[in-house]
């Protein structure tokens, strides 16, 4: 019963839904997935070992440091793991290898972001092509020999319904591309400041090696 419904308001907005359709599959797929990776990457979060691998650089034990990173799955301490991993080398060999490790966990996640961001500037332009074809298709009919109520409602209709499900997945797209965008700005900051961290601490224990 339902899906008889769902299935004649969706042949009555037109072949703009068709688009629309295909939009509304992507988002959901899209959000769901981030939904799902950001869930999982706050779980893997490990703000005490973060502490401990400062605390052992500020005592100038890059050795003890780098122990402590191995086998986290933290973005932020595997971003540490692969800077110490480079403690040995030039100050730009230690530096770039944060940027690399940094610019890495930023592109798992930031990914997609830009699908979610197009169809929310999408969306509600095919709903508003459905608008315009379902006018053009009720006013062809006004200047018909032979006017039909049915046929003028019709478009009118179309155009109603495309315009509601455009709008309808722009705003579900919405919400969850600024809550990940946030996300990200939020990790791009913990990933800075943990790689100045690291940075400042090894250069204070090579500029004052100890005894």
């Amino acid at each position: 019963m339902i899906a008889n419904i769902v299935l004649e308001f969706f042949l009555k907005g037109g072949p703009v839904m068709w688009p629309i359709l295909m939009s509304a599959l992507v988002a959901v797929a899209v959000v769901g997935e981030r939904a799902f990776w950001w869930c999982r990457e706050s779980m893997k979060r490990d703000p005490q070992k973060l502490i401990q691998i400062l605390a052992a650089l500020e005592n100038k034990d890059t050795t003890a440091a780098t122990k402590i990173a191995e086998g986290s799955d933290d973005p932020v301490v595997r971003v540490i793991r692969h800077g110490l991993e480079h403690v040995g080398h030039s100050h730009g060999s230690l530096l770039g290898a944060l940027q690399l490790a940094a610019g890495i966990e930023l592109k798992r996640a930031g990914r997609f972001l830009t699908v979610m961001d197009t169809l929310v500037t999408l969306a509600p332009l095919l709903g508003l092509l459905g608008t315009v074809t379902g006018l053009m298709r009720a006013f062809l009919n006004i200047g018909s020999a032979e006017l039909s109520v049915s046929a003028v409602t019709g478009g009118i209709g179309e155009a109603l319904i495309a315009t509601a499900c455009g709008l309808g997945i722009a705003i579900f797209s919405l919400i969850p591309f600024n809550f990940f965008s946030a996300r990200l700005t939020q990790l791009q900051f913990d990933l800075e400041t943990a790689a100045t961290n690291v940075e400042v601490m090894v250069m204070a224990v090579k500029a004052k090696p100890e005894k």
